[in-house]
């Protein structure tokens, strides 16, 4: 394998293992179970994030009409009074499901919620000792969405591949840098505030505006290949100025992926009708029932 190959191959291992993390990570992805009770295996996927045309489905897979259970919710930061509502049987003869919904709520708005389930003298409840936290959205139409994505994980790739070039000495440090520049920026200063409107109803949360640290992050990682393709922009073969400023930027790039998606991400305030940002926990503060 070529030193160009071998290069290509470590951007798109760090650039699909940043896509993986940030699909299994974060407080968007759902809180999963598969637990035995009482004899009978239960599994579900709460879900954290959903859209504000639906309710909230919450299903919980069975294996015996025995399984009884009820969602405990809320909206999200409230101190409003904890609601239960029962879980009923899905449909079918005999039924496999145990389900209900939660009521849909505007852009940003949260609810936190968790379920207890019983067979007999057995019973458990998911999250153990909290609440889940989920936020509603508005709908992204899908060809915006999947370009966005594309072209994010596009600037990952392409600012890992300079990175590495930075770090070879290679011929191809500006191009790549300027390439990365270019995805960044396309994929999240253009087309990012574009779904972020679509989602939330605002084009910037971050900085000055807010503390949005999706969008703030996104700003990091523009600016620091702003000055990288500035300072490489003389690089040529046997000439790789400014390389270690590109692999500053690739090493910095690669932390902003690190970070969940959706992280301190905005938050509809109930009082005030208003947009906040808040930390955006998998699970809420510890459940105190009245």
């Amino acid at each position: 394998m070529n030193s160009g190959k071998m290069l290509w191959t470590l951007a798109v291992i760090v650039t699909l293992a940043s896509a993986l993390f940030q699909r299994m990570t974060g407080p968007s992805y759902p809180i999963r179970f598969n637990e035995d009770l009482g004899g009978v295996q239960v599994k579900s996927r709460l879900l954290r994030t959903h859209s504000i045309t639906r309710d909230l489905p919450v299903i919980i897979q069975v294996g015996s009409p025995e399984v009884t259970g009820k969602v405990v919710w809320r909206r999200y930061p409230t101190n409003d009074e904890w609601v239960e509502i029962p879980l009923v049987p899905g449909e079918g003869t005999p039924s496999t499901t145990l389900e209900t919904t939660l009521p849909r709520q505007g852009m940003a708005g949260k609810v936190e919620y968790y379920v207890e389930l019983e067979n007999g003298d057995q019973s458990f409840r998911k999250p153990a000792d909290e609440a889940a936290v989920a936020r509603f959205k508005g709908d992204v139409p899908f060809v915006v969405l999947l370009i966005h994505i594309i072209l994010m994980f596009g600037g990952m790739l392409y600012s890992s591949r300079a990175g590495f070039e930075a770090l070879a000495s290679g011929p191809s440090l500006a191009k790549h840098s300027l390439i990365a520049l270019c995805w960044l920026t396309v994929g999240g200063f253009i087309l990012g505030p574009i779904v972020q409107k679509y989602a939330f109803d605002a084009y910037w949360t971050g900085w000055p505006l807010g503390e949005d640290l999706t969008d703030n992050k996104l700003a990091a990682a523009v600016l620091v290949w702003v000055l990288a393709t500035w300072r490489t922009r003389g690089a040529a073969p046997g000439r790789a100025v400014g390389r270690w400023w590109a692999v500053a930027a690739m090493l910095i790039v690669f932390v902003v992926f690190s970070i969940p998606h959706s992280l301190h991400g905005s938050t509809l305030d109930y009082e005030t009708g208003e947009h906040i940002q808040t930390s955006a926990r998998q699970v809420s503060c510890p459940i105190t029932l009245s």
